[in-house]
């Protein structure tokens, strides 16, 4: 299974988005990330509050993902 695949797959408590719990969790499957990359990424991201819990889009996810893997900075067409 490829990374997008794993990432909008993963079976969050809200189909709109992951937690932050839910992202730590997520992220044990890549023992070798860049948490700095990711974190980079995910700042200044849109969210939503849902139940009282942050909401990050599966997307913004999956993007940060694959920064933080490929240890790169995310790239001016990757912005949204």
């Amino acid at each position: 299974m490829n990374l997008y695949d794993t990432v909008f797959n993963y079976p969050t408590e809200s189909e709109w988005g992951f937690t932050s719990e839910e992202i730590d969790k997520l992220l044990t499957a890549y023992p070798n990330i860049n948490v700095d990359k990711f974190n980079d990424v995910m700042m200044g991201n849109t969210c939503m509050v849902i139940d009282g819990k942050i909401r990050n889009y599966h997307c913004d996810v999956a993007k940060a993902v694959v920064c933080g893997v490929e240890n790169r900075k995310q790239t001016v067409a990757e912005w949204d």
